[in-house]
């Protein structure tokens, strides 16, 4: 019987040493080269020859598969958003604590929304109606100091990556950060959203920042204008936009962008799936900004009506 467990330990030791060489780049600045043993949404261990090492995912900012020779074979840099399974359900009040340090207030000399970090190294989550136009975007971060006190730091330098008005996504990147690392919320799975679900909303409602809202799922996918949305009670208003919601884990399972008022309506939020942010940024290269051209993110134009067109004729 040992000799069968020995066995069995060395063949797996020796598919790890046959496997493939890479090159992970951190986002605090350094690079690890080893043989990738395991992968998961929200770690990857690697062999290092004397030693097992595990690396968050949040603190990847991409992967590369060597060669023989060290040349780069490949390259993925999706992990630009973490997971979390594993995380505990919890009450309101210690998830806003919990999750409340990665949201931030976006500011336009036009109007102001809610945002969130994603990655540690300063990517930032918001909607495209938000920065759309803008040539001038700031993002207010507060941070807990180790006392428990909250500083207000305010980061001018922003830029937009990637963007799509269909969607109403933009991925925002600190330039300035000094290498400052961020707090970031893992990405929930917002198909496992079901009626009646706790959910709760942290943004900057009519500029009053760090604002909390509780609800339920009205309904996880309904559908506007050809898009999917969740509906929920939680109390959102301009200002807002931008902002994550969250589900009783603080996974962001979506992101709000509107709002009914007006005819007596209350309680009319609705959110963009994670799913579609999920397929935004593994994909962010379609929507790669370009600040020369204002049709930047491929904003093409609505086809003719063809009755209106054989009318005219």
């Amino acid at each position: 019987m040992k000799k069968h467990v020995f066995a069995l330990a060395f063949v797996a030791c020796s598919a790890a040493y046959a496997a493939e060489l890479s090159r992970i780049e951190l986002s605090q600045g350094g690079t690890i080269e080893a043989r990738v043993l395991d992968e998961r949404a929200d770690r990857i261990v690697v062999d290092l020859g004397f030693t097992v090492l595990t690396v968050p995912r949040d603190s990847i900012v991409r992967v590369q598969t060597l060669d023989s020779e060290g040349k780069v074979v490949s390259t993925n840099s999706e992990s630009l958003y973490r997971t979390d399974s594993a995380a505990p359900i919890l009450s309101v009040k210690e998830l806003a604590q919990r999750v409340g340090d990665a949201v931030v207030t976006i500011s336009t000399p036009t109007g102001l929304g809610s945002g969130f970090f994603i990655h540690p190294s300063g990517y930032v989550i918001t909607n495209d109606h938000v920065v759309a136009g803008e040539n001038k975007i700031s993002v207010a971060v507060f941070e807990r100091e180790p006392g428990g006190e909250v500083v207000r730091r305010n980061y001018e330098n922003v830029r937009i990556i990637a963007t799509s008005a269909e969607w109403d996504l933009a991925l925002l990147k600190i330039e300035d950060s000094e290498g400052r690392t961020f707090a970031t919320v893992p990405v929930g799975d917002s198909g496992a959203l079901r009626q009646g679900q706790r959910v709760f909303a942290i943004g900057n409602p009519l500029g009053l920042e760090r604002s909390v809202s509780e609800g339920i799922v009205s309904i996880h996918n309904r559908l506007i204008n050809g898009r999917l949305f969740i509906q929920a009670t939680a109390q959102i208003s301009p200002g807002n936009s931008g902002g994550p919601l969250f589900n009783m884990r603080g996974e962001v399972v979506g992101i709000n962008n509107m709002k009914v008022s007006g005819f007596g309506a209350e309680g009319l939020g609705f959110a963009i799936p994670a799913l579609t942010l999920e397929n935004f940024i593994n994909n962010r290269e379609t929507f790669a900004f370009d600040p020369r051209n204002p049709n930047s993110g491929f904003r093409y134009n609505s086809p003719p009506n063809l009755s209106k067109v054989n009318d005219d004729q």
